[in-house]
């Protein structure tokens, strides 16, 4: 993933009137896990103007972005002003780099911490299988075909999430391609299944991307979930 690219990304507000006036007033705490979707009604007396709402709207994007990330607000804040406002930068071009390497290596940690606490608590659920290799899977619905070898064509349809459900992927259609043309942990479950069989996969991140990002829906050390129907082997 690239952090700075990720932030930098933000930068469409550096073409707009950035007002740095005092922060809506905000609950004095904010709740241990954020809700998955936003309120329907914004609290009372907050984020009355609409540069207030699209100052937020922009932090909100940022911290979609930079979850995991344990970062100090107060200098978050001076950085994005600095920037921002055209002031003197008050670290190198090289600090800057080696900080932000910092954070990817931070957000990398988070997310593998996430993964390894959903698969094991996601073994231990009913119907949930685990394979030497870790894969995990659970039988949606079995059927009486044959099973792919590795060099076999296959077609399925798919639904791909992260664990939070969050969809990334997904075929309107069936699709066919190679079993060794994919990710390991659908390369492995492919030749575990038959035609006809309908799965849930639990795939860790080291049969999936690893500690490479495909895009920005899929963070480094995600563990990806789909939902697999193998319809036929070619």
């Amino acid at each position: 993933m690239n952090i700075r690219f990720i932030i930098a990304s933000t930068a469409i507000v550096a073409g707009a009137t950035v007002v740095w006036a005092a922060a809506p007033t905000m609950p004095a705490t904010a709740p241990a896990t954020a809700p998955a979707t936003a309120p329907a009604t914004a609290p009372t007396g907050a984020l009355k103007t609409e540069q207030e709402r699209i100052g937020y709207a922009v932090g909100v994007q940022f911290g979609e972005r930079l979850k995991g990330a344990d970062l100090d607000s107060a200098a978050l804040a001076a950085g994005f002003r600095d920037a921002a406002g055209g002031k003197p930068l008050q670290l190198t071009e090289k600090q800057i780099d080696d900080a932000l390497e910092a954070l990817k290596g931070q957000m990398m940690n988070a997310a593998q911490k996430v993964g390894d606490t959903f698969l094991a608590e996601n073994a231990k659920k009913e119907g949930v299988k685990t394979t030497t290799s870790g894969l995990q899977y659970k039988v949606i619905k079995s059927g009486a075909g044959k099973s792919p070898k590795a060099s076999d064509k296959v077609s399925v349809t798919y639904r791909g999430t992260l664990t939070n459900g969050q969809e990334f992927d997904a075929s309107d259609r069936p699709v066919s391609f190679g079993v060794n043309q994919v990710i390991p942990g659908w390369t492995e479950a492919l030749q575990l299944m038959k035609e006809g069989d309908k799965w849930q996969l639990f795939i860790p991140a080291k049969l999936a991307y690893g500690e490479r990002s495909p895009g920005p829906e899929i963070p480094p050390n995600s563990v990806l979930v789909f939902e697999v129907e193998l319809l036929k082997v070619n």
